[in-house]
């Protein structure tokens, strides 16, 4: 991977993170439960059509293009919630939850694909 790509793909999540932690809560607040679905109709879709949908794409995909929005939203949202005053102790079980989850939901989909 070039520096270039490198860069735009750090560039390509952050947006990602940054839209989540700027504008779920306040459309969630303002819409309730509709809020939630533009939130992931305009947050997800939006970014994703950045990173992926254009003829020149932000992220450089290696293979694994399922997880690389998913690894910048957790590693953003992590580093927002620390830097806002969170503590990492407190993450803890939900990074081992989610871990221990993808481990299984790979072993599920190993046993049929």
């Amino acid at each position: 991977m070039t520096l270039k790509a490198a860069l735009a793909t750090m560039c390509g999540g952050f947006i990602f993170s940054f839209l989540i932690v700027l504008l779920w809560r306040k459309l969630v607040d303002n819409f309730g439960v509709l809020g939630i679905l533009f939130a992931a109709a305009f947050i997800f879709g939006t970014t994703w059509c950045i990173n992926h949908g254009l003829e020149k794409p932000m992220i450089f995909q290696s293979g694994t293009a399922w997880v690389d929005m998913t690894w910048a939203s957790g590693a953003g949202l992590l580093t927002a919630s620390i830097v806002t005053g969170g503590k990492f102790k407190k993450a803890l079980p939900n990074i081992l939850c989610a871990i221990v989850g993808g481990i299984l939901a790979g072993f599920i989909l190993s046993l049929f694909l």
